[in-house]
């Protein structure tokens, strides 16, 4: 009776561990084998893009940062990424910097307008990343967001500057 009662709570420890190891083995299964947009993508927002000479607002949540945000907002604003030179240069050199991060995609290039998706190499999660080249300003604007959930530990930031770091480390020479 004693041995029984000590058994018990170890088969149910067992039997939770197999469970909860055949959900993360399906759940590897559907991401090494699910292509494109499949997993934890959604479809592309539909307020991306140029409008009046701008890119979208940040969102309301943290997971976003926009050089056209108000400067007073601290947790969605970061500087615009300085850049000498026209429009083809500069969307040379972005994208050169994007092709050269793993998970990106340029999805559309128009002008002095690039869009560019980032993937996540096992969750498969999606931040959509736009530039947009101000010539009077000798600047490119910016905007990184998620598309899924509502805090990014900084990923999006953290990309923008390494972007940034690659683009105008090539304007300067």
């Amino acid at each position: 009776m004693l041995k029984r009662a000590l058994l018990a709570p170890r088969n149910a420890l067992g039997a939770l561990a197999l469970v909860l190891l055949l959900t993360v083995a399906g759940l590897a299964l559907h991401v090494a084998t699910a292509s494109g947009d499949t997993v934890f993508s959604w479809k592309r927002p539909d307020n991306l893009g140029v409008k009046d000479g701008r890119l979208a607002p940040p969102k309301p949540t943290p997971n976003c940062v926009s050089s056209q945000a108000e400067p007073a907002d601290a947790e969605h604003f970061i500087a615009p990424i300085l850049f000498k030179g026209d429009a083809p240069a500069a969307m040379a050199a972005v994208r050169a910097a994007v092709g050269s991060m793993r998970g990106a995609t340029v999805i559309r290039q128009e002008g002095g307008y690039l869009y560019a998706e980032y993937r996540t190499k096992i969750m498969r999660y999606v931040d959509d990343v736009e530039f947009l080249f101000d010539g009077k300003a000798g600047v490119i604007q910016v905007r990184s967001a998620s598309r899924l959930g509502r805090r990014d530990f900084g990923v999006n930031r953290a990309r923008v500057e390494s972007l940034r770091a690659r683009i105008e480390g090539r304007s300067r020479t």
